[in-house]
C-alpha cells in the first residue's frame, strides 16, 4: 500500500520539487497551496492530489486536514509553507510582523495540531518542517524571519520528545540558498531610511554570485527531505546544502562570537 505525504506550500520551490519526487517514487501526495485552481502541471501528475490551504486560516486548516484524513492515513506531514521578511526591524509594520509569525510559525503549529490526534492514534508517522540555515545562525536584517525559524527549530526539538512515545518522529530540514524565485515571490522588504546604507551592503553580500554559487537546487533539497523522512534515528535537524553545511560548521568550530565577527565583516564590512 502506498504511503501518503501531505505538503504545505507546494506551488513552487521545495514544496513542488518534493511533491514531484515523492510521486515519482510511488507515494500518494496531497499537495496544498493557496490557489490550486491555477496549478495545471501538478494536477496532471499521477498520485498527486491538490487541496486549497492558506496556513493563516484556521478554518481552512481544519477543513484541509479533515479532507486529507478522509482519504486515509497520513504518513508524513511536511510543513513547508513560508516566506521571508527582510530589512530593518524598526521599519516593519505591525501587520508585517503578525503575518510573518502567522505564516511561518503559527501556521506550522496549527497545521501540525490538526494532524496530531490521527498521527498519535495510528502510532507512526513523521512531522517534518522546513526551517532554514537561518534557524541555526543569524544574519543582519532578517530578525523577524530568524525569530520564526529559530522558533521552529526549538519547537521541533521539544515536540520530538513528546511524540517519541507514540512512534511519531519529528524532523526539520534546514536549507541554505535554493535556486528558486524565493527572492522575488517569497520575500517582503521592510525599509527604513536610517538603515539603508547598511541594508544595501548586506543585500549586496547576499546576492554576491560567488556566495550564491554554493546554493542548491530545489530538487537537491527534496532529496534531503526524502532522507529525513526515512531516517529512524532520534536526529531532528538535517542541515541541507553545501552552503548551509559550511556555514553551520563554521559556527560550531569557531564558536559563536568568532562566527558573529566573521558575519559582521562579510555583510557589514566592520
Amino acid at each position: 500500500m502506498s504511503q501518503t505525504i501531505f505538503i504545505t506550500g507546494a506551488s513552487t520551490g521545495l514544496g513542488r520539487a518534493t511533491a514531484l519526487l515523492f510521486a515519482s517514487r510511488g507515494w500518494n501526495v496531497i499537495a496544498t497551496m493557496r490557489n490550486p485552481d491555477k496549478e495545471a502541471e501538478l494536477a496532471a501528475v499521477k498520485g498527486i492530489t491538490l487541496l486549497p490551504l492558506d496556513v493563516t486560516d484556521p478554518a481552512q486548516i481544519k477543513a484541509a486536514a479533515a479532507a486529507a484524513l478522509a482519504r486515509g492515513p497520513i504518513d508524513v506531514l511536511f510543513n513547508n509553507a513560508g516566506y521571508g521578511l527582510a530589512g530593518a526591524f524598526e521599519g516593519a509594520t505591525d501587520d508585517q510582523l503578525v503575518r510573518q509569525l502567522d505564516t511561518n510559525l503559527l501556521g506550522v503549529m496549527r497545521v501540525t495540531q490538526a494532524f496530531l490526534p490521527a498521527l498519535r492514534a495510528q502510532g507512526k508517522g513523521v512531522i517534518l518542517t522546513t526551517t532554514s540555515i537561518g534557524g541555526l545562525v543569524a544574519f543582519p536584517f532578517n530578525s523577524v524571519y530568524h525569530a520564526t525559524k529559530w522558533g521552529l527549530e526549538g519547537w521541533s526539538e521539544s515536540l520530538a520528545f513528546e511524540m517519541e512515545p507514540f512512534g511519531v518522529r519529528v524532523k526539520t530540514v534546514a536549507p541554505g540558498g535554493i535556486s528558486t524565485d524565493f527572492a522575488s515571490r517569497s520575500l517582503v522588504f521592510t525599509p527604513h531610511p536610517a538603515y539603508m546604507e547598511a541594508i544595501t551592503r548586506t543585500m549586496a553580500a547576499f546576492s554576491n554570485p560567488e556566495r550564491r554559487a554554493n546554493g542548491s537546487t530545489a530538487e537537491q533539497i527534496a532529496e534531503v527531505v526524502w532522507e529525513a523522512v526515512h531516517d529512524d534515528s532520534p536526529k531532528v535537524t538535517f542541515v541541507a546544502g553545501a552552503d548551509a553545511k559550511a556555514t553551520y560548521g563554521q559556527r560550531l568550530s569557531a564558536g559563536v562570537e568568532a562566527f558573529r565577527a566573521g558575519i559582521r565583516q562579510m555583510f557589514l564590512g566592520s
